[in-house]
């Protein structure tokens, strides 16, 4: 066990920047797991082990061993790597390999348009980057997307929202020099639907002025003169005149 604890501790270390850990060190967690989980077997049974595995185990307030057992399964689990490699995790998932393939093209883009040249580029060196190596560039981002989307549905973990360390750090680094170095930036494919939202909003208020002033514009008024009763007076000239 102190050899694999060895094993899997240098492996962490040195794949620490880049993030590599859940590539590149399944295979030394796995079998510190097998090693540890047959001294833990010993404890239960009544073997001639028994004693032996129990004082390792529990004989101590420390318990070095247990404590080292889970800082690796803690760190393990931080890592999110059993979302990263198969069931078994005796390598990586297809989505995964799918991803770090698109990863190291968009890499190799990258490196081969800037010409050979330092990543300290002027600006105006960087069209190139992007518009050769945006194709890979999207489609990364995308599966991406997709892999964090089926992540958030399937999993039920306290770091469900998370995919693995290795593809959000691999992720975090090609955006970093997509955006910040490069200053590339990608077509949003809503733009159509905004711009008609935006324009249907900003005449909603002269749609709303217009009717407003059709509805209350009032007809001119038309007056009638009412007929109005004789006066008396002229009754009384009226009646003399034909008397």
């Amino acid at each position: 066990f102190a050899e694999g604890s060895a094993a899997l501790t240098g492996c962490l270390g040195r794949r620490a920047r880049p993030v590599r850990l859940c590539q590149g060190c399944h295979g030394p967690y796995r079998r510190l797991l097998a090693q540890y989980g047959s001294i833990a077997r010993a404890v239960g049974n009544s073997s001639e082990s028994h004693n032996c595995a129990k004082s390792i185990l529990t004989s101590d307030r420390l318990q070095i061993v247990v404590t080292l057992s889970e800082f690796f399964n803690e760190t393990w689990e931080a890592a999110n790597c059993a979302n990263c490699l198969k069931n078994n995790s005796e390598g990586l998932s297809n989505s995964t390999e799918e991803f770090l393939d698109l990863f190291n093209k968009s890499l190799t883009c990258f490196e081969h348009n800037l010409q050979g040249q330092g990543i300290d580029l002027s600006p105006n060196n960087y069209t190139e980057v992007c518009k050769n190596c945006n194709e890979t560039y999207t489609k990364l981002n995308d599966l991406y997307n997709h892999l964090q989307r089926l992540n958030r549905q399937g999993g039920e973990s306290a770091h469900s929202a998370h995919l693995c360390i290795d593809v959000e750090d691999a992720m975090n680094i090609t955006r970093k020099l997509w955006s910040r170095t490069f200053n590339c930036s990608l077509p949003c494919s809503d733009t159509v639907p905004v711009i008609a939202v935006s324009s249907f909003i900003l005449f909603l208020p002269i749609v709303f002025y217009l009717s407003s002033f059709l509805h209350s514009k009032q007809k001119k008024r038309i007056l009638i003169l009412p007929k109005r009763i004789q006066s008396n007076a002229n009754l009384v000239n009226i009646q003399e005149k034909y008397s």
